[in-house]
């Protein structure tokens, strides 16, 4: 399965050097002879090898791939997700991605008013910072913390998700 794993952020030293944000989701038993990077460029899944590949902190690492060997083809890189082949582990039962929720309708009710929605879930950012669901709503997008207050419910059976927001954040 392929599985959104990074995200190349900037340049790092010399000769192509790379710095990346690693995902939760970026195997544990990452081997760089073996496990190539994916990146889409212009609509191709392009594999990335990885001639270095250093951890740096608990969520990120510093990379050199083969083949890319200069400052300006490693800028074109910046800014990328990269995804890699994966075995797709099993969850417990109450267990779940947020990822997952990605295209399930949406009810939205405002504290304080009357007020309800009905969108989708289009996307979702992940951040150890801010994590975001990105909603369709009647035709526009919104940007919806991805937290526990603001999650009403989820009927997987359903494919529904209700929020409940704080008055004005989906002005």
């Amino acid at each position: 399965m392929m599985t959104l794993c990074g995200r190349i952020n900037k340049r790092f030293g010399t000769g192509g050097g790379l710095r990346l944000t690693l995902y939760d989701t970026f195997p544990e038993e990452f081997n760089p002879e073996t496990m190539p990077l994916i990146v889409d460029i212009d609509g191709l899944d392009v594999p990335l090898w990885c001639d270095e590949f250093d951890y740096v902190g608990a969520q990120g690492a510093s990379v050199h791939f083969a083949d890319l060997d200069t400052e300006r083809r490693a800028e074109e890189l910046i800014g990328k997700e990269f995804r890699m082949e994966l075995e797709e582990e099993e969850l417990p039962d109450d267990e779940f991605y947020l990822e997952d929720l990605i295209g399930f309708a949406t009810d939205l009710y405002e504290i304080g008013t009357e007020r309800r929605l009905e969108g989708r879930v289009a996307d979702y950012y992940d951040s150890e910072v801010n994590p975001l669901f990105a909603l369709e709503v009647e035709g526009r997008a919104v940007l919806v913390p991805a937290v526990d207050e603001m999650i009403g419910g989820i009927d997987f059976e359903q494919g529904r998700i209700k929020f409940i927001l704080p008055e004005g954040l989906i002005d």
